[in-house]
């Protein structure tokens, strides 16, 4: 028995000593060195760019397709996100490189040739594509591109198809340069300082609105991957964690939402008329601008947003009518226009002012424990389809168990106002709840290219100064033909 017991004691001392060795490995997370340092300093430091694609300033905050998903990586790690954006693609692997940041996103191209750098799991695919100046002669091959003035962002993927496309054809040539943004190529376009660019498929798709006289011209090679990058040698966590978290966004079907809303709808402006919108912007706003900003004075409204309610209501002509009797730039009925106290409503400053007013009404009435930007986007809503229907679509939320404090549960509910089987169980009973959905949408889109301009107009002026050829002092280093 005391034998029996001696050897116990030894099986009990050996388990001991093996679960103090083997358990710190074992118990310790997936990814504990290289997270460590991270969650130490209680936030993630990435490395981009401002761009579309990446990062800039929206009208409620930061935001771009990158932004956003990085943004959701961090928050998985159980940190904050620091974001520093750097001029140039070489800038942004520069810092992941020495360790300056533990990340870069810049509409970075997957390249196994970069050294010291590791890549994440492709994220996106970019597709290369040459885009050039309205009245050229058609730019349909590699062939039409010889002898163009050709611009391109020094570093990204799209400098290098271009070099890739050399080799088969050496007689091509462009200019490229650093510091340059993608809005910054298609402007020189547009005001013909050059002839042509290469820029990825999503990127002019996000900026072509802006740039009525830049026309699609043909894919330039094979399709890319974008790809978030970390340094070869730091530990792998990082790399691991961010896999497995956009693995994760893939499977839950969190990553297509995401490429759907920044990516998947840049037709429907067309349809009302995206090229007339910007050419009033330059034509018919500015006589009006003065009565925005005033009307935004006075009802805490960015005036931006108002002139774009302002368009989409009437394209900003002062007197416009409909055949239902609202008349007017803001397009008021005479009982509103009587609630807010407008005599005249084809005055475009008393039209304005009392589209704005009512419009702070409106949102006025809604629940106080609505967010933003959630507010203003039902606000709007009820400018369009009358508020006692939006309250009915947000009853319909709360019948499917949905948020009636979310726009993008309201804007779901909406277009079952046309659907007996609901609007019969609501207070107001039908509407063209599908109208209030596009008016909306239109408007944001309205909103944030009217944003775009008017932050950019100073830097596009700057650009416009100078011509970019061979003897310019521009930013670009020449990449000659082979021949």
């Amino acid at each position: 028995m005391s034998k029996l017991m001696t050897r116990l004691r030894r099986a009990l001392v050996l388990l001991l000593a093996l679960a103090i060795v083997l358990c710190p490995a074992q118990l310790a997370p997936r990814f504990g060195d290289g997270l460590e340092p991270i969650r130490k300093r209680d936030f993630l430091q990435v490395a981009t760019r401002s761009g579309p694609i990446t990062f800039y300033a929206g009208g409620h905050g930061p935001t771009g397709f990158e932004y956003e998903l990085m943004r959701r990586f961090a928050r998985s790690l159980g940190v904050s996100l620091s974001v520093d954006t750097e001029e140039s693609i070489g800038g942004v692997i520069d810092h992941v490189r020495r360790g300056d940041a533990d990340m870069g996103a810049a509409a970075l191209a997957l390249d196994l040739d970069r050294k010291g750098i590791r890549y994440s799991q492709p994220i996106l695919t970019l597709q290369p594509l040459v885009v050039y100046r309205r009245g050229l002669p058609p730019v349909r091959t590699l062939d039409d591109l010889v002898g163009l003035r050709i611009g391109v962002i020094a570093d990204s993927g799209n400098a290098e198809a271009l070099r890739t496309q050399q080799r088969n054809l050496p007689g091509l040539g462009w200019k490229e340069a650093e510091g340059l943004a993608i809005a910054d190529l298609m402007e020189m376009v547009e005001r013909d300082d050059l002839d042509a660019a290469v820029v990825y498929t999503q990127q002019f798709r996000l900026n072509r609105l802006f740039f009525p006289n830049v026309e699609r011209g043909f894919p330039l090679g094979k399709p890319m991957s974008l790809a978030w990058a970390f340094a070869a040698n730091q530990p792998i966590d990082l790399l691991s964690a961010a896999n497995d978290f956009l693995e994760e966004q893939r499977r839950n079907g969190e990553l297509d939402e995401l490429v759907g809303r920044y990516f998947g709808h840049d037709d429907y402006l067309e349809y009302v008329g995206a090229r007339l919108f910007i050419h009033h912007v330059g034509t018919r706003l500015p006589r009006f601008v003065p009565y925005f900003k005033e009307a935004a004075r006075e009802t805490g409204f960015d005036w931006h947003l108002l002139a774009a309610l302002g368009f989409q209501e009437s394209h900003w002509e002062a007197d416009a009518e409909s055949p239902t009797g609202v008349r007017g730039l803001m397009m008021l009925t005479h009982p509103t226009a009587d609630e807010v106290g407008i005599d005249n409503r084809l005055d475009p400053r008393q039209s304005i002012d009392g589209g704005a007013r009512y419009l702070l009404q409106v949102k006025q009435r809604l629940a106080d424990d609505i967010p933003e930007p959630d507010r203003t986007w039902m606000a709007l809503a009820a400018y369009n389809v009358g508020l006692g229907h939006l309250f009915d679509a947000q009853e319909i939320v709360r019948l499917r168990g949905g948020d009636p404090k979310r726009w993008a549960d309201v804007r779901e509910a909406l277009p079952l106002l046309q659907e007996r089987e609901w609007y019969s169980r609501v207070r107001h009973g039908y509407a063209r709840g599908g109208e209030p959905v596009i008016y909306v949408r239109n408007v944001r889109r309205y909103y944030e290219i009217l944003k775009y301009v008017n932050r950019s107009q100073q830097q596009f002026n700057q650009l416009g100064e100078r011509a970019l050829d061979e003897e310019s002092t521009a930013p670009f280093e020449i990449v000659a033909p082979l021949l």
